[in-house]
């Protein structure tokens, strides 16, 4: 069942549901709201803090992105909060994927490190320009 809301789609993740999936399913859910207001509404509520300070630091970025993507009214203050923060570089080349691995060259970190929208860098997260984009497109079908 797709999340209704970011803190629906944290917790999806912290009790073992795939993460590339269950972020993708949220985006949806946000981009399928009839309006602005019910776009913010699927961020307001904080989602729990997991223990895993990439997700919990993801969660925030995401929340501020989609915000200033869609020019709502506000950021949500949980997503500024000192715990939505990494103490250290995350380069990574997808947000959807298992982030507990790093394989990348020296070339696309320095990519990734001026490419990442602000929202991710200011947490130290190091990602592509358009870092929800893979979640929009068309999933592929099952047969």
């Amino acid at each position: 069942m797709r999340p209704n809301s970011l803190a629906e789609a944290v917790e999806s993740v912290r009790i073992g549901v795939s993460q590339d999936v269950v972020l993708a399913e949220f985006i949806e859910t946000f981009d399928l709201a009839p309006t602005n207001d019910a776009r913010y509404e699927t961020i307001a509520d904080e989602p729990v803090l997991t223990k895993d300070k990439r997700l919990d630091a993801v969660a925030g970025a995401i929340a501020e992105y989609l915000a200033k993507q869609y020019r709502l009214a506000r950021v949500p203050s949980w997503a500024s909060g000192k715990a939505r923060y990494l103490d250290r570089p995350w380069h990574t080349s997808s947000l959807f994927i298992d982030w507990t691995r790093e394989f990348l060259s020296d070339g696309m970190r320095e990519y990734l490190t001026f490419a990442s929208p602000a929202e991710f860098a200011s947490r130290n997260i190091f990602t592509e320009e358009r870092p929800l984009r893979r979640a929009r497109g068309p999933q592929p079908v099952k047969t």
